[in-house]
Formats: C-alpha cells, structure tokens, sequence
C-alpha cells in the first residue's frame, strides 16, 4: 500500500476484491476483527487515487478461466485499463486468457523486484520509512527482511538485502 501512494504504478480493486482480502485476513488472523479491515478497506480507498472500480459486472459472463470465480479480477482489470494482475495465484490467470486484453499476471516477487528495478531509491525510502513506523516493538533492518520473506517475495528480499544499510 505504501508503494501505490508513490504513483510508481496505479493500484486498483473492486469492492469484490476487498471482500475476498478481508476473509483470507480475518481466516488467518482471527485476532482481528473485520470491522478493523473495514476501516482499512476505507483507507485504502480514500488514499490511492482512483484505485475503486465499478461497473466491470457486464464483462465478467464471456471470461474463461481455469477457475470461473476469478473472472470478476479480470474484468476489473479490463474496465480499469491495468496492464498487470498482481497474484499469488498466477496459475489461474493463464497469459493465453489474459493475451487479448493485453493484460500479464504478475507474482508479488516479480512485481516488487520490477519496482525495484525502475525506481530503487522510492522503492527504499518507502520501506524505511515503513520499518521505522514498526515501533511496537521497533523492527530492525534483519527482522524486517526476514517478514519479508515469508510473504514469498524471496528474489525482492535478496534485492533489498544488497542495499540493507539503506534501509
């Protein structure tokens, strides 16, 4: 999230994919409460310019995909003009579905580590900028790689490991 306030690239969702975020959360993480998600949800939406888009139901029927419950990401993806689908779940967005709308599913390491590459000194003061708000307890540099890596965005944290005095 703080990465998409640097207009780096343009974050978008749906309210569809709000929901799907906030269960995984709240299945993982029972100690939070949805109404707390809720209120980062709004967040989300008042701070990321234009992320929220509407009006993408009608293109949904004509989508295949290896999982048909997934087309609603695609055609949000169409209506909002977004060239990448950033997804753990890369498998159910084949490139030869996606191809037409000229549209690639990213994995979140392959786009971080893309950011990194275009712009290194945003993509760093960023994540410093965010480890030094980790104040409860205060998260070192090491620490916070490691966090890091186990959200499955190895190839960024090696990255990140070769300018770790910066962050």
């Amino acid at each position: 999230m703080h990465l998409a306030l640097t207009d780096l690239f343009r974050a978008r969702w749906t309210d569809e994919i709000h929901e799907e975020w906030i269960r995984s959360v709240l299945k993982n993480r029972p100690d939070l409460s949805r109404e707390r998600l809720l209120r980062t949800r709004d967040l989300m939406n008042a701070h990321v310019r234009d992320a929220l888009i509407t009006d993408y139901q009608d293109l949904i029927m004509p989508l295949s995909l290896p999982d048909p419950n997934d087309r609603h990401v695609v055609a949000a993806a169409i209506k909002g003009r977004a060239d990448v689908i950033v997804t753990y779940n890369t498998r159910d967005f084949p490139a030869d579905a996606l191809a037409k709308y000229e549209i690639s599913a990213q994995h979140p390491d392959e786009f971080l580590v893309h950011l990194m590459d275009l712009a290194p000194g945003t993509v760093l003061a960023v994540l410093k900028r965010l480890r030094e708000s980790l104040r409860n307890p205060p998260v070192d540099v090491g620490s916070y790689l490691s966090r890091l890596e186990q959200h499955g965005i190895s190839s960024f944290v090696a990255k990140l490991r070769e300018f770790q005095s910066l962050l």
